[in-house]
Parts: C-alpha cells; sequence; structure tokens
C-alpha cells in the first residue's frame, strides 16, 4: 500500500511541478511556492466538502482504505459495510471523496518538500535563508498527523478543530512566504502604524476559525434557526459548560451522556457573536488601509470578502445550510486569512530595521 501511495502522490505532484517547470517566470521558485499556496486553498476547501457531506470516515483507517491504496482495490470491504450499515458512514461516494482529499494533500506535501530542497540547495541565491521552507515541511507533517488522528480519533471534535487550523496555519505560512519573495516595499513610517490592528484583525480571525470549527465539528450549524436572533430570542439558553468541554468524543458529554441541544446553541451562539467583533476590527481596518495607495487594493479585497463571509453565514441559517455555501463560507475564510497575511507581512516589512 505505501508504494502504491507515493506513487500516486508523485504522480498527482508531476503536474503543478512541470507547470512550474516549463513557466516563463523568472523566480521558479516563487512560482513554486504560488502553485502549493493555491493547491493547498483548494485542500482547504475540498477538506471542507469532505467535512460537510460527512465524508471524513469514508474510509475508517489511514493512510488508505482497507489497507488499500485506493477505494477500488477495497470495493469489497466498503460494499460489506454499508449492507452491515445502510445508514452509516461508509459509501463508495464517500470513501473517493475521502481519499481525493487525502491525495491532494500528498501532493501538498511532496510541493513543500521540494520546496525545502531547492531552499537548502539554493541558499546562497535565494533571498531568504531556508528557515521557512523548513519550518513549512515540518508543519506540513504535524499536519498529517492530526490527519490520521481525525480518522483514528472518529472524528473528535478537538482533533478535527485542529486541523483545520493547522491547515488555516499552513496557509499562512505560505502566504508569508510567497510574499517574502516578491514584495514591494513601503514607506516605514506609513506602514508602521498599521501593524497593531494587522495583527489583532488575524488574530481574531483565527479565533474565529476556531469557533466556526467547533461548529461545523459539532454540527451545530442549525442550532440556530434563525438570524440575528437566536431561536428567537436575543440570548437563548446557553450551556457553556458542555459546549466548551474540550476533550470529549463526538455527540457526547466529557461524562460520555449525550450533548445537550443547549450546548450546541451556545457553541452557535458564541460562533455568530465573535463574528461581529471580527467584522468591526477588519472594517476599522479597511479605513486605514484605503488611505495608503499601495494597499488600496488589499484593502478593497478585504472589504469584499468580509461582506461576502457575513453574507454566507447568514445564508447557512437561512437557507438550513445548503452544502455549496458552507463550503463556500469555509473557502471564504481561508481567503481572509490570505489577504490578512499578505497585509500583515507588508507591513512589517516596511517597518523593519
Amino acid at each position: 500500500m505505501w508504494p502504491q501511495l507515493f506513487i500516486t502522490a508523485l504522480l498527482v505532484a508531476l503536474l503543478p511541478l512541470s507547470l512550474v517547470w516549463v513557466s516563463d517566470d523568472a523566480n521558479k521558485y516563487r512560482k513554486l511556492i504560488g502553485v502549493t499556496l493555491f493547491l493547498t486553498l483548494d485542500l482547504i476547501v475540498f477538506g471542507a466538502f469532505t467535512r460537510l457531506t460527512d465524508s471524513g470516515l469514508g474510509c475508517p483507517d489511514w493512510p488508505g482504505c482497507y489497507g488499500q491504496a485506493n477505494p477500488l482495490q477495497s470495493l469489497s470491504a466498503i460494499k460489506s459495510a454499508q449492507i452491515l450499515m445502510p445508514n452509516g458512514p461508509v459509501t463508495l461516494q464517500k470513501a473517493w471523496i475521502e481519499m481525493i482529499h487525502r491525495y491532494l494533500a500528498m501532493c501538498v506535501g511532496v510541493l513543500i518538500v521540494a520546496q525545502m530542497c531547492i531552499a537548502w540547495w539554493r541558499r546562497s541565491r535565494l533571498k531568504h535563508t531556508p528557515w521557512l521552507a523548513t519550518a513549512l515541511f515540518l508543519f506540513v507533517c504535524l499536519q498529517g498527523a492530526f490527519g490520521a488522528w481525525t480518522v483514528t480519533r472518529k472524528l473528535q471534535p478537538l482533533i478535527v478543530t485542529t486541523h483545520l487550523l493547522l491547515g488555516m496555519g499552513l496557509l499562512a505560512l505560505l502566504t508569508w512566504a510567497w510574499v517574502r519573495e516578491g514584495s514591494t516595499i513601503l514607506e516605514k513610517h506609513i506602514a508602521s502604524s498599521l501593524i497593531s490592528i494587522a495583527t489583532l484583525a488575524l488574530l481574531l480571525l483565527f479565533i474565529q476559525i476556531a469557533l466556526g470549527g467547533w461548529v461545523s465539528t459539532n454540527y451545530a450549524a442549525l442550532a440556530c434557526h434563525d438570524y440575528p436572533l437566536c431561536n428567537g430570542a436575543l440570548i437563548p439558553q446557553l450551556d457553556f459548560e458542555h459546549a466548551f468541554s474540550l476533550w470529549r468524543q463526538l455527540g457526547q458529554t466529557a461524562n460520555g451522556e449525550f450533548l445537550p441541544f443547549s450546548a450546541l446553541v451556545a457553541i452557535q451562539w458564541v460562533h455568530r457573536s465573535f463574528a461581529w467583533l471580527v467584522v468591526l476590527i477588519v472594517l476599522y481596518l479597511v479605513y486605514r488601509v484605503k488611505k495608503i495607495p499601495a494597499l488600496r487594493g488589499i484593502g478593497k479585497s478585504l472589504l469584499l470578502f468580509i461582506f461576502l463571509q457575513l453574507l454566507s453565514g447568514a445564508s447557512t441559517v437561512f437557507f438550513s445550510w445548503p452544502l455549496l455555501i458552507a463550503v463556500l463560507h469555509n473557502a471564504g475564510a481561508a481567503l481572509l486569512v490570505l489577504l490578512l497575511c499578505m497585509l500583515n507581512y507588508r507591513v512589517r516589512h516596511a517597518a523593519a530595521p
């Protein structure tokens, strides 16, 4: 199984590596980072699709599927699982969704290994030290470990949420590396005043993503059936004790009892309430950024995506969480991470001595 998976990863990574190799870009190393960044964004979005279609246990082992490298080789085992549990998590479609997610993750891993090797091999000619590329390699290994635990721990909410946060962290590091290879310098006295507010916005966004991941992994997206009220109340009945008890199984309290509905309401209510703080901070940041011509494009993009993120979040409630809108909501969060990381690097790069 392992040799087959390794060959599959190399074959999937061959296309993006070929695109980088034949490109006319003068800085092919930056091109490689850009392609890896794009595929990581795709991986995050497809990971959301995997989670939202309940395909996370489509192959209940790791890294293969019933000990095989692809679902076709494990077809008999999948059919047997379906017969035993007709409404269970294992179907051929879900198995393919899960394995495609893993193949894409392996492709990103191969590309990051290629970055690290190039960074050390050409360290005397590149603009920067190879330590960020090395950190990316270690980070993707950690992400892979949490991907395995997501399956072996049977979608335990804390593990799945951490897996999502690590994916966003990987996206942030790749964005930092990509901007670093081709950034333009801003005037120091203009950009330095934005460091605090840009850092705060990124920090709050990651907290909001963690809260959103907690909503998704606990299946609490429809705990409030209206918006901006929650079940007709501004502050409904909330069970914070069980809602944010971290180390527990899916759908259970820490004592193994069924998770109360008021706990699901608390999870959803905190996420939607904290969203307004993030929106206010980002809007203030946009107001500050739009005064700087070189950053005006990022400011406009932030304004657009924070509005779309609010709209998609409310729409998941009004339309009872349709799959497309929910996936787009996850994609919007990833794009906000990308934009805020770009902005944070540029203001820091300008203000650095």
